[in-house]
């Protein structure tokens, strides 16, 4: 049997605003309504931002807080992983949520141009958010904007800074950074697979690039992301009705290469996370 498809939902981001889409979520009870729907649709991961009332991209620990709260509460099966990402944040305020110990957090291993600006991440940066994420026992997923960023996650795996076998995320679209190109993607899966053989690897198509890469990896044999954060669009012309709709997408992906999807138990053994409630 092929082994279950992982769906993560990034539901918010730090970008898309209710102008460009009036289904993505910003406050807590939004989220948590779209987490649910999208659990309901086939996800397993919920990848969390938060946002200021003016929507504005904030990393306020106590707003992650209500919002890790508020999903324990009314959706406690699915996995939370908490944003790190810099364009909510600078320096150490980007790791500020990790004690409140959510299952899983994004790690970038190396900086990159974004589209206006340098996503920058300095490796004193890298290590502290890793050694936090090691603290609070947070299992990274490493995201791979570059070719460098999966050399050094494998790096860092070998000499323990990131333990256990390795979650990778290829992010793929943005411009400025890493293309949507059928050859880099299958070089990025054999550099994968030559560097960690254990490891257990995604992408993220950004915008009109989201199905495409969601079917690539499930033909792959990888995982998938998906969500508002990433596209608001079902085509063209359709705005996404919601982040479930995308979900919904997904798994009809999943169906057609006949690839189960993953619930969030056969994701927590996937990924190496402990059961839910030990």
């Amino acid at each position: 049997m092929a082994k279950p498809c992982i769906i993560c939902v990034a539901i918010t981001g730090s970008v898309p605003r209710k102008k460009d889409n009036p289904a993505v979520p910003i406050s807590v009870s939004e989220q948590v309504e779209s987490v649910q729907e999208a659990y309901e649709a086939g996800a397993s991961i919920a990848h969390c931002h938060v946002r200021n009332d003016d929507e504005s991209p904030t990393t306020d620990p106590e707003r992650f807080a209500r919002l890790k709260e508020a999903l324990e509460k009314h959706c406690p099966e699915i996995i939370i992983q908490f944003s790190t990402g810099g364009r909510t944040g600078t320096g150490r305020d980007r790791g500020g949520m990790l004690p409140l110990r959510p299952e899983m957090a994004s790690l970038t291993t190396g900086s990159n141009n974004f589209p206006n600006r340098v996503y920058e991440n300095a490796p004193e940066l890298i290590d502290w958010l890793a050694s936090e994420m090691r603290k609070y026992d947070v299992k990274p997923e490493v995201e791979a904007f570059d070719l460098g960023h999966i050399f050094q996650a494998a790096a860092m795996n070998r000499d323990g800074r990131i333990p256990g076998s390795l979650y990778i995320q290829f992010v793929m679209g943005v411009k400025n950074a890493m293309p949507v190109d059928r050859e880099v993607f299958d070089f990025y899966v054999k550099t994968v697979r030559r560097l960690a053989p254990d490891a257990e690897w995604c992408a993220a198509g950004i915008g009109p690039h989201q199905i495409t890469l969601n079917e690539w990896c499930i033909e792959n044999g990888g995982h998938c992301r998906t969500g508002l954060e990433d596209n608001i669009r079902l085509d063209k012309e359709t705005l996404a009705p919601s982040n479930a709709a995308l979900v919904r997408r997904t798994v009809e992906l999943c169906q057609k290469h006949d690839r189960p999807v993953s619930t969030p138990t056969d994701a927590r053994r996937i990924l190496g996370l402990q059961p839910r409630g030990s």
